[in-house]
């Protein structure tokens, strides 16, 4: 049987979806989301201190293959979210998505096409997608 989670996601949306019917909802509603995703990354350095962010320049050896490269690529995250910061993230993740599948619902998208689609590009294109 397959796994149908992302439909059964989407098909929810379309279901509850009352209030933010409106393009313009939906659109300032999901970049609303992504906004709380980011604070709730923030605060999880700022407030809590459960990660740090040490960021400097990336520093890649010239002589290297670019298939190489990611070895040397640093996320500049030290640390790991604790219980309360992460349940907090994916709380947040999880309304961007709500929003991301209602722009899907009234587009006439299906999210876990576009998600099949950009999969088949990475593979594709593997290590130059969106270098």
């Amino acid at each position: 049987m397959k796994d149908n989670s992302c439909q059964d996601f989407q098909a929810n949306v379309e279901k509850y979806l009352i209030r933010h019917k409106s393009v313009l909802d939906i659109m300032t509603k999901y970049q609303e989301s992504v906004a709380r995703v980011n604070r709730a990354l923030a605060k999880s350095v700022t407030e809590c201190g459960c990660i740090k962010i040490e960021a400097h320049k990336q520093i890649v050896p010239h002589d290297i293959a670019f298939t190489s490269m990611k070895d040397y690529m640093s996320s500049h995250v030290d640390g790991e979210l604790c219980p309360h910061c992460k349940e907090t993230l994916s709380k947040e993740i999880g309304h961007s998505l709500f929003y991301m599948a209602a722009l899907c619902n009234l587009t006439g998208l299906k999210m876990d096409n576009v998600m099949q689609e950009e999969n088949n590009a990475i593979s594709t294109l593997g290590f130059y997608y969106l270098s």
